[in-house]
């Protein structure tokens, strides 16, 4: 299949920041609709500011921001996702009914994705009863809904135990199937096994932008290097 020749998102020297800090500096890069890209560095090195700004939620104060990317059909995934205070279907028929959809279809489409995601026997439970495992899964169903063409995920997995790791990386696999993926994740294993293209970034800096296998086996610059052997965090 090929791919469009017009990337769904441009950045030329962008720069975002907040306050007196540079989040984001000088950042050039394009998106094209189905890659797999995670965006890894230390914290604060300038990945959830990215995501944010591919979702629209922070302005950029210099540079171009192009984005093809239908707002209705992005979702984004936060490392702690919200949960309202009522049950699981709720927190995720509410999703749909925001876009238009009857009360009653929403929640007939929300328990067939919870159902998707294991969570069918849960529905009716309180959402902020669930563990994190669970509210990941909850929130991956809430996105999975609404068919977006993109995914963005802060972190998804961080704070999870190693099963329920296992269990929503597969969701994220399933689930970003025919889809733009971008990512952050400090788990190279996860991002071996999702991406196809790795960004590192430091102090806001875009240092390396390379296909996944490429990045793990050529030459990388200093600060990538120490990160990947886990000498830089």
């Amino acid at each position: 299949m090929s791919r469009d020749p017009e990337p769904l998102f441009s950045l030329h020297g962008i720069d975002v920041r907040f306050g007196g800090v540079l989040a984001l500096s000088g950042t050039t890069l394009s998106i094209h609709a189905g890659e797999r890209v995670a965006l890894i560095g230390a914290n604060g090195s300038g990945k959830s500011t990215l995501l944010r700004l591919l979702h629209g939620l922070v302005p950029h104060a210099r540079g171009a921001f192009v984005s093809r990317a239908p707002r209705r059909r992005q979702a984004m995934l936060f490392q702690r996702p919200h949960m309202l205070r009522a049950s699981v279907r709720n927190n995720v028929a509410l999703a749909l009914w925001l876009r238009g959809v009857p009360w009653r279809s929403a929640q007939r489409e929300a328990t067939v994705a919870l159902a998707r995601v294991g969570l069918a026997d849960l529905v009716d439970r309180n959402a902020r009863t669930l563990s994190g495992g669970q509210q990941q899964r909850m929130a991956l169903a809430r996105a999975w809904v609404l068919q977006p063409e993109v995914l963005l995920l802060d972190e998804p997995t961080a704070s999870l135990d190693p099963t329920a790791k296992r269990d929503v990386e597969a969701l994220i696999a399933d689930a970003s199937h025919g889809r733009t993926l971008v990512f952050a994740s400090h788990n190279l294993g996860q991002v071996k096994r999702l991406a196809s293209r790795v960004i590192y970034l430091e102090h806001g800096r875009l240092l390396a932008d390379l296909p996944v296998h490429d990045f793990f086996t050529g030459p990388l610059p200093h600060e990538a290097r120490l990160f990947v052997k886990g000498e830089l965090v």
